[in-house]
C-alpha cells in the first residue's frame, strides 16, 4: 500500500497535467517570425476574450509555467485567452528569451517582432479588445521591452524578477545589469523609452515583483523599473507603502487616486514567481516557482481587473 499510494497519486497528477496541456493549441501562420519562436494558446468558449501573454523564464516551457503558476486555472475560471510564446534551444541554449540582444529587443526586430506578430494574429483571430503581458526572469525582461516598444498594444503588464528596458546592449552588459542593476539613472531610462514612443501619452498599468533575496537578478532592477514606469505615467511622486505579512506593496497613483504602478517585494524569497498552493488557483511549487504568502498571478489578475466579470469582453 505504501508503494501504490504515491504511484497512484503520481499517475493522477500526470493525468491532470496532460489533460490541461491538451487544451493548448499550436499557433500557426502568424506572419514574419525573425526571432524563430513558436507559440501555443488557449481560448475560452466565449467571444472576444481578453488576451494574456505569458513569457516564460530560462529553461522553462510556457505551458508548464501557465499550469504551475495558476494562470491556466484562472484563465478557465475568468474566461480569458492565453498566448504562450516559446523559446527554443536553437536560439538560446538555456531557452532564455534574448532580452539583452539588440537584434531581438529592438522594436520590430527579431524576437520582439515575432511576439508582436503572434499577439496581432491571435488578437484578430479571437476578436480580443484587451491585451495583457506577464513575464518571469528573462521573460520578464522581454515583457519589459515589449511594453516599452509597443505600449499602445497593451492594456497592462506585469514583470516578475525582471529588468527595466533598455538596461543592456549585449551579453556582458546584460550580466552586469542582472547582478548590479541598471547603469542608467531612472530619468535616463525614462528618456530612452520616450524616444521610442514620442507621441505616447498614456502608458499601460504595471505590476512589478521581486524576491528581496533574489541573488540572480538584483532586486534594484524591480524598484528602478517601477519608478521608471511611474515617471513615464507622470504619477504622484510620493507612493503609498503598505507592509503586509511577508511582503511589502508600494503603490503609485494617478490624480484620481487609481493605482497605475505597483511594486511587490516578497521577504525571504529568491528568484522566481510567487505561488500560494493553499488557495484555489494559487499555483504549485516548482523550479523558480516559489511558495509565498501571496500568489503573483492571482494578485495580478485582480490588479488588471480581469476577475471582475467572466464576460467583461463580450
Amino acid at each position: 500500500m505504501s508503494i501504490l499510494k504515491p504511484l497512484v497519486t503520481f499517475l493522477l497528477t500526470l493525468g491532470v497535467s496532460l489533460s490541461s496541456q491538451a487544451d493548448f493549441l499550436k499557433l500557426e501562420k502568424f506572419g514574419a517570425n525573425p526571432g524563430d519562436l513558436e507559440a501555443s494558446y488557449f481560448t475560452p468558449d466565449i467571444e472576444n476574450p481578453a488576451l494574456v501573454v505569458l513569457l516564460h523564464g530560462c529553461a522553462q516551457q510556457g505551458d508548464e509555467l501557465a499550469l504551475q503558476s495558476g494562470l491556466f486555472g484562472l484563465a478557465k475560471k475568468y474566461n480569458f485567452a492565453l498566448l504562450l510564446p516559446q523559446q527554443g534551444l536553437n536560439n538560446n541554449i538555456t531557452r532564455c528569451f534574448n532580452w539583452y540582444s539588440a537584434d531581438d529587443f529592438t522594436r520590430d526586430s527579431g524576437e520582439s517582432l515575432s511576439i508582436k506578430n503572434m499577439i496581432s494574429r491571435l488578437k484578430e483571430q479571437l476578436g480580443s479588445k484587451e491585451v495583457y503581458i506577464i513575464g518571469l526572469s528573462a521573460g520578464g525582461a522581454m515583457a519589459s521591452g515589449m511594453l516599452a516598444n509597443y505600449p499602445a498594444l497593451f492594456t497592462a503588464g506585469a514583470v516578475v524578477a525582471g529588468i527595466p528596458f533598455p538596461c543592456a546592449d549585449g551579453l556582458i552588459t546584460g550580466i552586469s545589469c542582472m547582478r548590479n542593476g541598471p547603469s542608467q539613472t531612472v530619468d535616463e531610462l525614462v528618456t530612452l523609452v520616450e524616444k521610442i514612443n514620442p507621441k505616447q501619452k498614456t502608458w499601460p498599468k504595471l505590476s512589478v515583483w521581486t524576491g528581496k533575496n533574489d541573488s540572480i537578478v538584483n532586486p534594484l532592477n524591480s524598484s528602478m523599473l517601477a519608478q521608471q514606469w511611474a515617471n513615464l505615467s507622470a504619477l504622484e511622486s510620493n507612493p503609498i507603502i503598505n507592509h503586509k505579512s511577508g511582503y511589502t506593496v508600494t503603490l503609485w497613483q494617478n490624480s484620481a487616486k487609481e493605482t497605475q504602478v505597483e511594486l511587490i517585494e516578497v521577504s525571504n524569497l529568491g528568484h522566481g514567481i510567487m505561488v500560494n498552493p493553499h488557495v484555489e488557483n494559487g499555483g504549485e511549487v516548482s523550479d523558480y516557482v516559489l511558495a509565498s504568502p501571496i500568489s503573483t498571478v492571482k494578485h495580478v489578475i485582480d490588479f488588471w481587473q480581469l476577475s471582475l466579470s467572466i464576460n467583461r469582453n463580450k
